[in-house]
């Protein structure tokens, strides 16, 4: 199909542009930018005036919960829902049921996930068989069937010389191992960050040293073995500071920060609304102010959604029980352009951390607008605001601590790979 994109403001977050001009696309891909091609007829024109033009998001963290938890969401749900939020590219991680540790599961996910032909779903494997942290998995197998790197979800390693032989094995290959960092022990029963609240309520803390220390384990090993690793879900100021410091010193890692940790702190979970259990918890305003730091001055890749949908009953349990996770991947757009006007950040920068950095993080094409790059885009409204409430998230899982929130920002129409996926009605 050719598609004509008329009027719109194309910002290019790689390059850092923003511009009126038409887009042009055809054959999946984009076929030229400002003057049409010759020859050129459009079979659908999208009239984007007074609208932004943008990359499709790249999403690190969205789980699907295919396959073994169906009763919390599907495949066909969850991508419904990234097209929604203008999420083009995604990554789930390995904790479904079974776990993404044999070749035949990994193929059978992304055979699905075809199928259905709507986002491109980039699989982690497991870095250690059942995510046990005892055996370590056949990485090579694995990246043949399909997988994009190697990640123990929210279940860490906690015999270092397991981390120091999936480390070496990882990096003799030159793949990437995704780690949470967050010592075993220290975090322990823990269900909201360590502080004065937690004491206040009763709750059982986590502490700031159970991020730092697992941050310097992680880093000594990477100095050992050469490994490329990337952090997921960074959660505190020290640990901001670390990662700062292990670029500066050339390590090869990357990471990125779950969108609600952008926006919300500790004081927010107020008289045990299990909404804001998560997993990491939410810290203090020095934290958070640390992590927007961190995403302006590029310490911080990428903003992830964290998309963990979760049943209603296991929401309305009391907050140390409450199974942790939100619902996010209509909220990163809205959510990204928020921290953007709150802390006057330019919108091109912004959206490069949902865009081209992440993509980068993956080693993939993807998260710019240029000639012949693939047509993987979204137009959006970013003068527009919306309500969160469970009746217009398209997701099976309706909870986030978001809920009556009102957001900027709005998608339009998402397309992928040159075909159009989404319109708002």
């Amino acid at each position: 199909m050719k598609i004509h994109i008329q009027g719109g403001t194309l910002i290019d977050p790689a390059a850092g542009t923003e511009q009126q001009a038409d887009v042009f696309i055809a054959g999946g891909k984009i076929a030229a930018i400002g003057a049409a091609p010759a020859d050129f007829q459009a079979d659908k024109t999208i009239d984007a005036k007074g609208l932004h033009l943008t990359p499709g998001f790249v999403d690190l963290s969205a789980r699907l919960r295919e396959p073994g938890y169906e009763h919390k969401a599907t495949l066909e749900s969850e991508t419904a829902a990234a097209l929604a939020g203008g999420v083009t590219s995604l990554v789930c991680p390995p904790d479904t049921d079974p776990i993404l540790d044999e070749p035949g599961l990994v193929e059978m996910l992304k055979f699905r996930a075809g199928k259905l032909n709507r986002v491109h779903v980039h699989p982690l494997g497991a870095l250690t068989v059942g995510l046990k942290g005892e055996v370590i998995t056949e990485m090579v197998a694995l990246t043949e069937a399909g997988c994009i790197g190697f990640s123990q979800a929210d279940s860490p390693i906690g015999d270092t010389r397991v981390l120091l032989r999936a480390l070496q094995y990882a990096s003799t290959y030159g793949f990437t191992a995704w780690l949470r960092p967050q010592d075993t022990c220290l975090a322990k029963g823990g269900v909201a960050a360590s502080g004065p609240l937690a004491s206040r309520l009763g709750l059982s803390g986590v502490p700031v040293a159970a991020e730092t220390i697992a941050l310097h384990t992680i880093f000594e090993l990477m100095r050992v073995t050469g490994a490329r690793v990337h952090l997921s879900q960074l959660s505190s100021a020290a640990g901001v500071a670390l990662v700062r410091a292990a670029k500066a010193e050339g390590l090869p890692v990357t990471c990125d920060v779950a969108v609600n940790h952008v926006h919300l702190i500790d004081l927010d979970i107020g008289y045990f609304d299990a909404q804001f259990r998560l997993d990491p918890p939410l810290r203090s305003q020095r934290d958070r102010e640390a992590i927007r730091a961190g995403l302006a001055d590029g310490t911080i890749d990428a903003i992830c959604s964290d998309h963990t949908p979760v049943d209603d009953d296991e929401k309305l349990l009391p907050f140390a029980e409450a199974t942790p996770g939100a619902t996010g991947l209509e909220l990163l757009l809205s959510l990204t352009v928020k921290w953007a006007e709150e802390a006057g950040v330019p919108l091109a920068k912004a959206l490069s951390r949902i865009t081209v950095s992440p993509a980068n993080v993956l080693k993939l094409p993807a998260g710019r607008i240029e000639a012949g790059a693939a047509a993987d885009l979204c137009v959006f409204d970013a003068a527009a605001h919306w309500r969160v409430e469970p009746r217009v998230l398209r997701s099976q899982g309706h909870n986030t601590p978001f809920l009556g929130y009102e957001l900027p920002a709005r998608v339009r129409t998402t397309i992928v790979a040159g075909r159009v996926a989404f319109e708002q009605a």
